[in-house]
């Protein structure tokens, strides 16, 4: 999924009813579909639990077997990542010391790569995965389709980012994305009146509707909504967190390139790059109907996306190219302070690390070192540190956000981020 930091989340079992259940001779049907089109009521109620613990820890690394899936196919020779291996120091939590090892299991770790200054210091796979292992992204998947819009432009396929994003999806025109731009959707400044709120029941909310028609059920796209939402503030003028809104950037990629995500992806950015292994996006639907779920569905190894989070350090540059022009990453990296103008600074006893946190080209800034990441729901990070060359990707199984173990894992996760990109490397690993 894709929901902003700390949001609390609970399912249902009640969706099995918009599941429609279908007769037989499902041999000729796409996978995950019965042959009206239906979504099987079984694979939906894992659909609708997927991110519970501890099922999480195998859900994270087999979303194929649950979702309709886009493939992004490499090709090419692949990009070499030399190797420096060391071993990674202690982690330090408050007066425990803990190994590295153990710190992994604590924070609920799948896999996890380190690198500096180019090089693979560290990686470590746990609970039955290896470097062919595909994981989800979440919310990564985000700042991958930041990425995209950004070659888009460089090709001149989207001419600029302050053209209306009417300009390309003539259907929002009248809801709450009329007169809002690119840009500002880049920077979830849309103003449209939608909260990442996900409540279920008898009245569920519009981001939990969303949840259970379009990711569960199949029965509508995740952009869908958008044309029927009002406006809430002026444009540009109030940061609210909006999988929707990464939604109708990929509804904007779509219209702009005149193709499919996938395959845009796959000829701009995951071909160029020499990635060792294929990707894959979740779909809302069969293809011909469904599109990408371009703001919570990419798929990739540890090592591709380290690749990515490589690619962002050297500003665009990978594999011998300029895969994406380095003045968007700049942009793309360059925080607005997510506090509206006027806002006190939070008090010093909150804890909450994205409270005094900015938000670029849907990356987020986690600190006043100049840090920047990608984030994914329930732990998936592409943490770039420019100052020391660092680059980690952490791909995790956090408890459901909002949990105490959640948020516990989420703080000692960047406190030992921080205490890697202060660490010079000790002896090499036999």
């Amino acid at each position: 999924m894709a929901f902003r930091p700390k949001a609390a989340l609970t399912f249902a079992c009640a969706t099995l009813a918009l599941c429609a259940s279908a007769a037989a001779s499902a041999q000729t049907a796409p996978p995950h579909v019965l042959p009206n089109g239906a979504v099987p009521p079984n694979l939906a109620a894992a659909r609708t639990h997927m991110l519970e613990a501890p099922e999480n820890m195998l859900a994270f690394h087999n979303m194929d077997q649950l979702f309709q899936t886009r493939p992004v196919p490499r090709s090419g020779p692949i990009a070499a990542l030399p190797r420096a291996d060391k071993a990674l120091p202690d982690a330090v939590l408050g007066t425990t010391r803990m190994s590295e090892d153990a710190w992994e299991d604590r924070t609920f770790t799948n896999a996890m790569l380190v690198m500096r200054d180019g090089k693979i210091v560290h990686e470590s796979y746990r609970n039955n995965t290896d470097a062919a292992t595909h994981y989800i992204s979440f919310s990564m998947a985000k700042s991958i389709t930041s990425l995209l819009v950004g070659i888009a432009v460089n090709q001149g396929a989207i001419k600029s980012i302050d053209q209306p994003v009417t300009d390309y999806v003539p259907e929002l025109k009248g809801s709450g994305y009329d007169g809002v731009t690119i840009r500002q959707v880049l920077q979830m400044r849309s103003g449209v009146d939608y909260e990442e709120r996900y409540d279920f029941g008898a009245t569920p909310s519009t981001a939990a509707k969303i949840f259970l028609n379009a990711i569960v059920a199949n029965t509508e796209r995740f952009a869908d909504t958008a044309p029927r939402l009002g406006r809430k503030w002026k444009p540009g003028s109030h940061f609210n967190y909006s999988t929707l809104d990464t939604s109708v950037l990929g509804w904007i990629l779509e219209r702009a390139t005149r193709q499919p995500l996938a395959s845009f992806m796959a000829q701009n950015l995951w071909q160029p790059m020499g990635m060792e292994s294929y990707g894959y996006w979740l779909a809302d639907g069969a293809p011909g109907v469904g599109r990408e779920l371009n703001g919570m569905g990419y798929n990739a190894t540890l090592r591709d996306f380290a690749r990515l989070g490589q690619m962002m350090l050297d500003q665009g540059r990978f594999n011998g190219r300029q895969i994406v022009p380095a003045e968007w990453v700049r942009q793309s990296t360059a925080m607005i302070p997510n506090a509206d103008p006027g806002t006190p600074a939070p008090p010093p006893e909150v804890t909450d690390p994205f409270a005094r946190s900015g938000y670029g080209f849907q990356w987020w800034k986690l600190d006043d070192t100049g840090a920047y990441t990608a984030l994914g729901l329930q732990g998936q990070f592409i943490y770039v540190h420019p100052a020391t060359r660092t680059v980690i990707v952490k791909l995790s199984f956090f408890p459901p956000e909002g949990s105490d173990l959640g948020n516990r894992a989420l703080e000692e996760t960047l406190a030992y981020f921080k205490t890697l990109t202060t660490w010079a490397g000790t002896t090499p690993r036999p």
